[in-house]
């Protein structure tokens, strides 16, 4: 490999595509989710491209803050500014252009309130949750959840130009679905999280009390994914796609909870995604399929 495409993928692995890849699924089905017909080429392109730099931008701040504690985790200690391959200068002036870039694209392109509900969510991600609520109580994912809960909002906004009542029952799933998603990943972690002194909640309550806070919160969020129903704002097809995957996904809490398998942790994080990214596009699905059901731009 040489050292421009290490450099390349060093710069690209900072934006934690992964991550950026699966809000982009969600802002994009929120713009879907906002209008009856399709959304204007311009919007879908430079709409999404700007929210994906400045989510880029806030996992590289993310890099940065984190790069002590990174190079002591198994699960981070590769990453590039904790090895030393990205310095922390060039890593900041990238975060400063991607933000920037997303920024004007927003701005220009888009819409003033979009541009400014994705720097406010950059701002809760890179610096309320990674700067203070993740050092400062077990209660980090919760709270700061609402920053990577924001992009069916950007998304929705970036069509309308307006905050919609569906929107935010879209942020809604997103956050309620946060903590379970990643509490099964800390279970798991437990061990690497205590020794860089990080309170993720396991650490500080314990796995026992963590296991039974994910299955009520799978249970809330059960309950949650089936207010695009009842609110008119999705069909039969969603309720049905709604109720097989909580069940799906309540059947691996449980499975966590009873602790008889060591492998459910990282079992159900990787349900807790193939969830969301189903969920949202067996919403899509319904949208199209069963137009009838919807009543357009009203609220919840």
């Amino acid at each position: 490999m040489t050292a421009e495409s290490m450099s390349w993928r060093d710069y690209y692995e900072l934006c934690k595509p992964n991550v950026v890849l699966l809000m982009l699924l969600t802002s994009v089905i929120g713009m879907f989710m906002a209008v009856p017909g399709m959304v204007p080429l311009d919007v879908l392109i430079l709409g999404n491209l700007g929210i994906a730099l400045c989510a880029g931008s806030a996992a590289a701040v993310n890099h940065l803050v984190d790069q002590r504690i990174d190079i002591q985790m198994a699960r981070t200690h590769n990453r590039p500014i904790a090895q030393g391959r990205v310095k922390t200068k060039n890593a900041a002036v990238f975060a400063a252009i991607l933000g920037g870039l997303g920024m004007a694209i927003l701005l220009l392109w888009i819409n003033a309130l979009t541009a400014w509900l994705t720097l406010a969510s950059l701002l809760g991600y890179a610096v309320v949750y990674t700067l203070f609520l993740k050092r400062a109580t077990p209660q980090n994912i919760v709270i700061g959840g609402i920053a990577g809960a924001a992009p069916p909002l950007l998304g929705w906004t970036a069509v309308t130009g307006e905050i919609n009542g569906h929107a935010l029952l879209l942020v809604l799933i997103i956050f309620v679905w946060t903590p379970p998603h990643f509490w099964a990943l800390a279970i798991h972690r437990r061990d690497e999280y205590a020794k860089v002194d990080i309170p993720m909640l396991p650490v500080t309550h314990g796995i026992s009390y963590t296991k039974f806070h994910t299955l009520l919160y799978t249970i809330l969020l059960f309950v949650v994914t089936l207010l695009p129903f009842a609110t008119g704002m999705s069909g039969v097809l969603y309720l049905l796609g709604a109720v097989c995957l909580g069940a799906g996904f309540i059947y691996w809490a449980i499975v966590l909870m009873r602790g008889n398998n060591p492998k459910a942790p990282m079992a159900t994080f990787a349900y807790s995604i193939i969830y969301l990214m189903a969920l949202f596009i067996v919403m899509l699905l319904d949208h199209y399929l069963i137009p009838a059901a919807y009543v357009y731009g009203g609220g919840v």
